[in-house]
């Protein structure tokens, strides 16, 4: 009797071990994750080891990725799908379309606990906020990249999809939104932004992170104070395209020329990127009175970087809206989705404030 209660003391011990040291857990007990492959540095291939630029990106499928990485395996059931292979900055809102309605559909499947989107780091912010505003589920969904690609003798990509991996299996990312994953920082996908060229540590939210991947452990400190997924009215499942919108940058010596063939190539919106509180050059903010007069959406956001664009009688009073705290190309797409909702500048005014 005493050798099996000993017996069983040894392996209840293991157990809280394992439990602690982070061992993986039986097969049917993990949670499915699946992950998304659009390409990007963490896909790209160089011509040696020691380079860092002057790579191809996307040059590599999600079957590679993976056996990259084989602890993935350690953490959920993993599967893969390249759902395309590209630099990102060449992404396509037909793209975005593309993919939010797969994940919406993976997320629906009751043995997919959560998703990872590997993705290039260029627009990676914008297809994050995209994702955040349409996908309709609380299950993780968490994007990830590299700064440095696949043939790197450095290269951030096997880690940050470990830990991405990581965070889609765990509960405690339920209902947080899409999430941002870089460098063991985990940030919310509406306030982070790439903020360095280069740097390894380049995606950052000037409100702060929500939390750490602390040794491949989660640990939250924040939460998303905006409405996000479930709690937003964009539904994309049946559009094919999103209504043309423009991000005009403003600079000393603006003509009104940029906003004017804005206008004649069919915008329904603009995005104006302004001087410090979203201020317009004159002669841009006469064309734009023209663009609003002829039912151009017009919102100002700030080509700063941080901050918040405060109404401004001189402005509202031309029906131009305010982007909150939005950066230019996140401001395009809200407007961009706010637009498939309504022309009503009061309602898109209000989703400024929500999303």
């Amino acid at each position: 009797m005493k050798s099996k209660l000993s017996i069983a003391a040894v392996m209840l011990s293991a157990m809280i071990l394992g439990t602690q040291c982070g061992f993986a857990a039986p097969a049917d007990q993990k949670p499915g994750v699946k992950i998304l492959a659009t390409g990007g540095t963490i896909a790209g291939s160089a011509a040696s080891k020691t380079a860092t630029s002057g790579y191809k990106a996307g040059s590599l499928g999600i079957d590679v990725l993976m056996e990259a990485v084989p602890e993935i395996k350690d953490y959920a059931q993993v599967s893969g799908e390249q759902v395309c292979n590209i630099s990102s900055n060449n992404m396509t809102d037909e793209l975005w379309l593309k993919l939010s309605k797969r994940i919406n559909e993976l997320a629906a499947q009751k043995d997919v606990g959560g998703i990872v989107v590997t993705h290039g780091t260029d627009t990676l912010e914008e297809t994050a906020y995209f994702l955040d505003l349409t996908v309709k589920s609380d299950k993780p969904v968490v994007i990830t990249g590299a700064m440095r690609p696949a043939t790197a003798i450095s290269a951030d990509g096997p880690m940050n999809l470990l830990n991405s991996v990581r965070l889609a299996a765990d509960k405690k990312a339920s209902g947080n939104g899409v999430m941002v994953l870089l460098n063991d920082e985990i940030d919310n996908a509406r306030d982070v932004t790439k903020t360095n060229t280069t740097s390894v540590d380049t995606f950052k939210s000037h409100n702060g992170p929500l939390g750490f991947m602390n040794d491949g452990v989660p640990d939250f400190y924040n939460k998303p104070l905006r409405l996000h997924t479930t709690k937003t009215p964009f539904d994309v499942r049946n559009l094919t395209s999103l209504p043309k919108v423009y991000v005009i940058y403003g600079t000393a010596g603006s003509d009104g020329k940029i906003v004017d063939a804005a206008v004649k190539a069919g915008a329904k919106g603009i995005v104006y990127a302004g001087t410090g509180n979203g201020s317009i050059h004159q002669q841009d903010k006469e064309a734009l009175i023209k663009a609003a007069k002829a039912g151009v959406v017009v919102v100002r956001s700030s080509r700063t970087g941080s901050g918040m664009v405060v109404p401004e009688p001189e402005y509202a009073k031309e029906g131009f809206l305010d982007g909150d705290s939005l950066n230019p190309q996140k401001a395009r797409i809200l407007l961009q989705l706010a637009l498939t909702k309504t022309h009503d500048l009061g309602e898109i005014q209000a989703m400024f404030h929500k999303y």
